[in-house]
């Protein structure tokens, strides 16, 4: 991700300006299709500012017109969406002609003594209830009353319009490498909201779009039968269901089907969030020692804390946990575009090794298996095969799934690791310094654990996200993962 050089630009410049009416993509769909009552598709973001650095004075007004003069730079904060009849096709992104900005931006704050506790409840809270769908699908709260004067935003927008990448680039606009902002590109055109089309307007579109599905059904059928040998290193069908005779073989390789474990149940509508920082330095330094990546040391301190946590809980597994670590495809042609453009390579990461060391091992070697496997892939053909599946049938096979509360009953994977870097220089909001940026994603039936970073200013940022009461005491889970770094850091260094 480019986010230093999009970020030094002296213009800011946003998204691409596309038509009107833009149609979601399978897989942007399939983020609308996961919900549920106790299962939402949107993900966010919590900033941490401290107002004293803002050469101008800083507050709710200021937010509302730094939005306000950028918002034509943001397609997804303007657009909603217009659903097709009788769900033939995937909906489509439409200028809301009736945009409300004090809709989505709400002032509130937080109780005393407004601690990192107080703050993440509050953030939790909010986090848990589902987007209107009938305007564009994203919310700001502005935070006050935290300690020493300090202020959040909470951002929260649905993943059918971003993956972290889009995300990150939407922050590139809203954030400034310096205190004073940086010049705004003007709005090119007229970007004022479009009445709805009618029904049949859009039944006419969509039939142009079906016509071309046998075309895409050969493309993903043909690669399909391409990315068959990318399947070896599973090691055959007795492998992916999780057989093997090689101990050692059988444990490095992901299957199909997770090993059973706590976080494998039907999730309720609550959340818990849980927020900290680890030095980047730190992980550097364990990195290089052991040979491995920043993003390794990550999942296997991530992959001790779960296992620590399923150890006091309960049984754990023979057999290691199994995550999702999500992988932009995004090319450098497609930035600045809004959608989902993402892929994942599914890992066991090691919850059964005690030690620190020979786990960061084994997921060195199990990432660089999947690696393989998933490089062996073609990278769309995910895309590809999410936007062939009719939609109609796509859309009720997934609440008939997740509403059932089946959908996580037989899951590839536990829980959902994910780091998305960050510039390593400091960045403003309206003038007032950022001091952390907290990720809050989506959890599911299944895996009700999400893990995910930002790095930001040498610091790596975590938010943990998992259901209420499942994991009641998630703050022990981010503090396992601090000691778990902190032990790797003594043996290796």
């Amino acid at each position: 991700m480019k986010t230093d050089r999009s970020l030094r630009t002296s213009r800011v410049t946003g998204f691409g300006q596309k038509a009107h009416m833009q149609q979601l993509t399978g897989i942007d769909a399939t983020f609308l299709n996961m919900e549920t009552p106790t299962q939402q598709g949107h993900v966010g973001g919590v900033v941490v500012v401290d107002p004293s650095t803002a050469p101008e004075g800083w507050g709710f007004d200021t937010i509302r017109k730094l939005i306000e003069e950028r918002i034509h730079l943001l397609p997804p904060f303007r657009r909603r969406l217009v659903t097709v009849p009788l769900e033939l096709d995937h909906p489509y992104w439409l200028d809301d002609s009736n945009f409300d900005l004090d809709f989505h931006l709400r002032h509130i704050a937080v109780p005393a003594p407004g601690g990192r506790t107080e703050l993440a409840e509050l953030v939790a809270r909010i986090h848990e209830r589902p987007l209107d769908r009938s305007r564009p699908l994203w919310e700001m709260y502005v935070i006050e009353g935290l300690e020493g004067g300090r202020v959040a935003t909470y951002t929260k927008l649905h993943h059918a319009a971003i993956d972290g990448v889009s995300g990150a680039e939407i922050l590139t606009i809203l954030l400034d490498p310096d205190p004073d902002g940086r010049e705004i590109n003007p709005p090119d055109g007229d970007w004022e909201g479009k009445a709805v089309p009618s029904p049949m307007s859009i039944l006419l579109r969509s039939a142009l779009q079906t016509a071309l599905n046998p075309a895409r059904a050969l493309r993903v059928g043909y690669e399909l039968i391409r990315s068959i040998p990318g399947l070896k290193p599973l090691q055959s069908l007795p492998a992916l269901v999780g057989l093997g005779r090689d101990r050692n073989e059988f444990l490095s390789r992901p299957t199909l089907i997770a090993p059973r474990s706590l976080l494998n149940q039907p999730i309720t509508a609550h959340r818990r969030w849980a927020f900290g920082k680890i030095s980047l330095d730190t992980v550097k330094v364990i990195k290089n020692a052991a040979g491995t990546s920043v993003n390794n040391v990550v999942i296997s301190a991530s992959a001790g804390a779960v296992r620590n946590w399923i150890l006091e809980h309960g049984d754990l597994p023979e057999r290691s946990l199994q995550a999702l670590i999500p992988i932009s495809i995004r090319t450098e042609e497609e930035r600045g575009e809004i959608g989902n453009k993402v892929s994942g390579m599914i890992a066991p990461i090691g919850t059964h090794i005690a030690d620190p060391v020979e786990r960061l091992d084994f997921v060195h070697h199990t990432m660089e298996v999947a690696k393989e496997a998933h490089s062996a892939t073609p990278a769309t053909l995910l895309q590809d095969f999410a936007q062939f599946a009719p939609p109609a049938v796509a859309a009720r096979a997934a609440r008939l799934a997740y509403r059932n509360g089946r959908g996580g009953r037989w899951t590839p994977f536990n829980l959902v690791i994910s780091n998305v870097p960050g510039p390593s220089f400091p960045l403003y909001l309206a003038g007032a310094q950022l001091e952390g940026h907290y990720p809050v994603s989506t959890i599911t039936d299944g895996a009700a654990l999400n893990v995910t970073l930002h790095s930001y200013l040498g610091q790596l940022c975590f938010g943990l996200v998992a259901d209420r009461d499942l994991m009641p005491d998630l703050w022990a889970v981010l503090a396992s993962i601090e000691s778990e770094v902190a032990e790797l850091e003594a043996a290796l260094t």
